[in-house]
């Protein structure tokens, strides 16, 4: 008899309409994955259906909802098992900003960051899991950020929505165990080149920019993919994601002198001042969602801000 072929495999996305998640579904998509994509804003969403049909995927389903609804993550859940039979994969990217002290971000703010990145991952893991584990097999990836792993200045909300973000993946991995053929993974991404600069709330201050050396977000994209269909419990990428977490968990004193002064001048744009706006981070705002923010690598501005602080250097010994 002939042998017949395991049905593609089908891949929920959230935050599949911008930046890291868009990268992730246009990989998954050149790999011939059925998918199923999560966001807020369902034209942007449509845009990106389109653009994974078109690099291959066989089918794609629109899924507009915000994470931040545990019920309508239900309901999305039910529907990519009812149409598509199947879920066998969920990558987890849906993720805001918010800049501001600590004192400068409302409640509302601050907790809707939280509420996206981390709790709306937990909405995500609550719902797809029961159906990995009925079918004794999966693979999930918790998207998370270096920032997950320090202290930055300004952006306190994003700060411990990533820090919760990678202890719910090691939690859901360590209750999981019991399923082999079961595996959630946390990916740690550096600096990536997406809208989510432009599209931050802002306290008033310095725009945000990602701190060089800067991944495009195809890159990022690509080793979500990989993850999600070659686990590791955690990966971590870019050059210099292990020397910063060494240096914050070993030389604590000095990475919390040198972090402000270092942020302030690799992370923000002094030449542009955002005014107080909630960017995207209670409502879509579809008009900005794209794959890349258009920052670049972020080299150049490393090695002007490193030439400046040797001029002024020399500048003051003579």
């Amino acid at each position: 008899m002939p042998q017949t072929s395991p049905p593609t495999p089908v891949v929920l996305v959230t935050g599949a309409s911008s930046g890291v998640g868009l990268a992730a579904a246009h990989e998954l998509a050149r790999r011939g994955r059925r998918l199923a994509l999560l966001a807020r804003g369902e034209e942007p969403l449509r845009r990106a259906a389109e653009e994974c049909r078109a690099l291959g995927a066989p089918s794609v389903l629109v899924l507009p909802a915000d994470v931040r609804d545990d019920a309508a993550v239900a309901r999305a859940v039910a529907e990519v098992v009812r149409l598509e039979g199947s879920l066998d994969g969920v990558v987890s990217c849906a993720g805001v900003v918010a800049y501001g002290r600590l004192e400068e971000l409302s409640a509302d703010l601050f907790d809707a960051v939280v509420q996206t990145n981390l709790l709306g991952s937990a909405n995500m893991l609550r719902h797809a899991l029961p159906h990995l584990r009925a079918r004794r097999r999966g693979s999930v990836v918790l998207v998370g950020s270096m920032i997950g792993h320090i202290a930055v200045p300004t952006m306190s909300a994003y700060t411990v929505s990533k820090w919760g973000v990678r202890a719910l993946a090691r939690q859901a991995l360590v209750e999981n165990r019991d399923v082999p053929g079961l595996h959630v993974s946390y990916v740690s991404l550096p600096g990536i080149d997406t809208p989510i600069y432009r599209q931050a709330a802002y306290a008033g201050g310095p725009a945000g920019q990602p701190p060089p050396v800067v991944w495009s977000a195809e890159k990022a994209g690509g080793l979500v993919a990989h993850v999600l269909e070659h686990p590791r419990p955690v990966t971590h990428g870019g050059a210099f994601d292990g020397v910063t977490r060494l240096g914050f968990v070993l030389l604590p004193r000095v990475f919390d002198a040198w972090v402000g002064p270092l942020f302030g001048r690799l992370a923000s744009d002094r030449s542009d001042v955002m005014p107080p706006t909630e960017g995207n981070v209670r409502r879509s705002v579809p008009e900005d969602n794209r794959l890349e923010g258009g920052h670049g690598s972020g080299v150049g501005a490393a090695i002007r801000h490193v030439s400046t602080a040797v001029r002024r250097g020399l500048g003051r010994r003579t």
